[in-house]
């Protein structure tokens, strides 16, 4: 793996390029693409590295530019000599964070359904309005984290109706017993804060910038997105590897 840029360390020799010819390496571009033009920057890498360019994966990509980038993007840059070895799609998955790791980080109290902190959560959503605007604002999310205050028993039933994953109670208020049985009923875990709304939120929102991978859900999510869209034989074959050797296999 070498620096996040081709100009990162170039201060002190460290850059990609120069790592490149110290090793006399091949390079494999990781791009993750946000709009079209962020093809750009691999053009830019293909003239300052030149032949060491063995390809890219095009890493995060939008549903939206997904056929862009396979029926007109990928094409172009073939023509031009880059080889696009995969398209892989955005994963909300991939970017999700485990109930468990927000119990950590909010030093919260378990309520109901402590089993199921293995949910993942990947969105997450603040209950502070009316309860009729708050389910049609519920039924808007998926797999959610349900931020709101300990005392609005109407939001906290709302949000056990809808795709949460976790509610979260704020204030240090105990919920109301038959809240915690519809919760155990749908198996969703509730927890409890001392902190205030704003304040969870800041924690919460810190934990989706930085995404862990070390869960089996996502180790498995990542193998299986691998496989559907990196042409991995071709990879192997540009790296000069057989296939056994580039699944873990012995070499032949």
């Amino acid at each position: 793996e070498g620096p996040g840029t081709l100009d990162e360390g170039y201060l002190f020799e460290l850059s990609l390029g120069h790592i490149a010819e110290a090793l006399n390496a091949s390079v494999l571009l990781v791009s993750r693409f946000s709009e079209p033009w962020s093809v750009d920057s691999i053009l830019g890498a293909q003239q300052r590295l030149g032949d060491r360019v063995l390809g890219v994966v095009f890493n995060d990509v939008p549903t939206e530019h997904l056929d862009t980038v396979q029926f007109t993007i990928k094409p172009a840059l073939e023509k031009r000599g880059i080889c696009i070895f995969g398209i892989v799609p955005h994963s909300e998955l991939l970017r999700s964070v485990s109930v468990a790791e927000l119990v950590r980080r909010l030093n919260a109290r378990v309520i109901s359904s402590p089993e199921r902190q293995n949910l993942m959560v990947e969105s997450l959503c603040i209950g502070a309005m009316n309860v009729n605007s708050a389910l049609e604002y519920f039924r808007k999310g998926h797999n959610m984290a349900v931020v709101t205050g300990g005392d609005r028993a109407d939001l906290q039933l709302a949000a056990l109706e809808t795709s949460t994953q976790c509610l979260i109670l704020t204030g240090s208020v105990e919920p109301r017993p038959d809240i915690v049985a519809r919760a155990e009923e749908m198996e969703i875990p509730i927890i409890s804060v001392d902190l205030d709304t704003l304040s969870t939120v800041e924690i919460i929102e810190k934990a989706f910038g930085e995404v862990r991978f070390h869960e089996q859900v996502k180790a498995q999510c990542i193998s299986q997105m691998s496989s559907d869209h990196i042409e991995i034989e071709r990879l192997a074959a540009a790296l000069g590897l057989s296939q056994e050797q580039s699944s873990g296999g012995p070499a032949t």
